[in-house]
């Protein structure tokens, strides 16, 4: 499994300075946008999020008669995804040959690799600052539901309205950062997510439902790059308010280092 797709799903779990705008256009369509989701009181109830299931796309391998030339591989992991307040989140992909796991614990992130059966002998990467900032902002998209991005650091655009599969649609771009943009287009009639548009140019779509604790989530998330290749997440189970223990997303070495003392 030759897999980073766990920092590229940043974009895709997302399935966020204050509005300049004295109209309140903004405001206005997150709380239409948050309505769909599940009542105010359901949605500030959430502390984390627990998904579990597979993830389904295709990667470029050498090709098995001539290494030369790269082929696409059909490729099926099973995923493990947790956001929890105030800013943590761990993702883990596991192959029959290699779980790979990348967290963030606040202001530190780490990508973890190891080969199943040898879990005493893994490979550790701390992520850059550019990185970590878009594992932030992937985690209160997960948490907040489109609302208190301007606590951090962060504006939401009116971006007017067009037409999306035959739907009237209102479009806000979320900015967290130059490069961490996610822009949603709401059906005006009833303030479903109808996609997402990421910064670098890929596209999410989420299909069906699941009710957890009040709270609407999707069934399904299907990601497509801007180069054409479809990542697809179906997720089996979805917990809400599952707390988590801070060992789970501490860097590892450091929690080795504090077990040992």
């Amino acid at each position: 499994m030759k897999v980073r797709p766990a920092l590229r799903l940043a974009a895709l779990l997302a399935v966020l300075v204050p509005t300049a705008f004295a109209d309140g256009r903004t405001d206005e369509w997150i709380a239409k946008g948050r309505a769909a989701l599940g009542s105010e009181s359901a949605l500030n109830a959430v502390t984390s999020v627990h998904y579990s299931g597979t993830l389904e796309t295709t990667e470029r391998v050498p090709d098995k008669d001539d290494p030369t030339k790269l082929v696409d591989r059909p490729l099926r992991v099973g995923i493990d995804i947790i956001f929890q307040k105030p800013c943590q989140q761990r993702i883990s992909l596991r192959s029959d040959k290699i779980v790979e796991t990348t967290a963030l614990d606040d202001l530190d992130g780490w990508v973890r690799r190891m080969e199943v059966g040898k879990e005493d002998q893994w490979q550790l990467t701390l992520l850059d600052s550019g990185q970590i900032k878009k594992l932030r902002a992937n985690t209160w998209v997960n948490l907040d539901f489109y609302r208190n991005i301007e606590q951090h650091g962060g504006r939401v655009e009116y971006q007017g309205e067009t037409v999306v599969d035959g739907k009237a649609c209102v479009v806000l771009s979320f900015v967290y950062s130059e490069n961490s943009i996610f822009t949603r287009y709401f059906e005006k009639a009833t303030g479903i997510l109808v996609k997402t548009v990421t910064e670098s140019g890929g596209e999410i779509r989420e299909q069906g439902e699941v009710i957890e604790k009040g709270v609407r989530y999707p069934k399904v998330l299907v990601n497509k790059s801007a180069n054409g290749i479809a990542t697809i997440i179906t997720f089996d189970s979805i917990k809400v308010n599952e707390p988590m223990p801070a060992s789970e997303f501490a860097v590892p070495a450091l929690t080795l280092s504090a077990r040992a003392k």
